[in-house]
């Protein structure tokens, strides 16, 4: 592939990170005010809400692994996409927290599949261009911020009808799911890079992850819990929906300008270097 190839197939596997955080996790800090007013939620149970999300979110990775052997990386890509899509349609349909939660629940689920499916495929992808690795790696997960800035100009629209908006954001990602669908080639195909011989053979071990992991679990601690409330925090500072959707739009294109920024790190910083100077 030449590089123009491999970056364009990166951007395709980027939607599934626009579309399993971007659209399924972070437009629900949009949708939280209206639901709340609507609901007559507290804090607690808004909050709550998330916290499924995160739990299905966990599982999803932990099933990661059997998901991949039963599916490859493409199918649980495609599948689990397309399973976020519909269960972000399906919080239009209901008015219980009950189910709330347990959509919440799945749509973490579904989330997980795609965002880890998406990041092996990437993985793959920059292994066959080793100049622009980092940038491959940071083009996949500045997708996120593509699906943020999307939640930012679908949502406020519909700020007095939240289950049109959440039916929006589900045809949306289905949207995104027919593109990825049709772009990604099967694995094995020209262009992708299968896993190195041996390498399913390494056994997982914790201790190779303990840092990393416990840097990262901070990192969450500060990130998930800000960009959940950080509408409502706004909206109760009376400011304007313009300036609101400006706001979030920014913390979009941040995210999106971060492969451009931080490409000559990663490419770099083989070990846990980048991680550590970043958080």
């Amino acid at each position: 592939m030449t590089r123009g190839q491999t970056l364009a197939a990166a951007l395709m596997l980027a939607l599934g990170a626009a579309v399993s955080l971007g659209l399924a996790r972070f437009s629900y800090a949009l949708l939280l005010p209206p639901m709340r007013s609507d609901l007559g939620w507290s804090y607690l149970t808004a909050g709550l809400m998330n916290t499924a999300n995160a739990a299905g979110y966990l599982a999803g990775a932990l099933a990661a692994p059997w998901l991949l052997r039963r599916l490859g990386a493409r199918g649980a890509l495609v599948w689990g996409s397309l399973a976020a899509a519909l269960a972000l349609g399906l919080h239009a349909l209901v008015r219980s927290d009950a189910l709330l939660y347990a959509l919440r629940f799945a749509t973490g689920v579904a989330s997980a599949a795609v965002f880890v499916s998406g990041g092996v495929l990437a993985a793959r992808l920059a292994t066959q261009s080793t100049q622009s690795a980092g940038l491959v790696l940071g083009i996949y997960y500045g997708g996120t911020g593509l699906g943020i800035v999307a939640s930012a100009l679908l949502v406020p629209p519909f700020s007095g009808n939240w289950s049109l908006a959440w039916l929006t954001l589900g045809a949306v990602a289905l949207v995104l799911t027919a593109l990825m669908a049709w772009q990604v080639p099967p694995a094995g195909a020209p262009g992708q890079a299968a896993p190195a011989a041996g390498t399913q053979d390494r056994r997982f071990a914790w201790g190779d992850f303990g840092f990393g992991l416990a840097g990262y679990f901070m990192f969450g601690l500060g990130y998930i819990g800000y960009m959940t409330f950080i509408v409502t925090l706004l909206r109760e500072q009376h400011l304007s929906t313009g300036t609101i959707v400006a706001f979030y739009s920014l913390l979009g294109f941040g995210v999106m300008a971060s492969p451009w920024l931080w490409a000559g790190l990663l490419q770099r910083q083989k070990g846990g270097g980048a991680l550590a100077r970043l958080n």
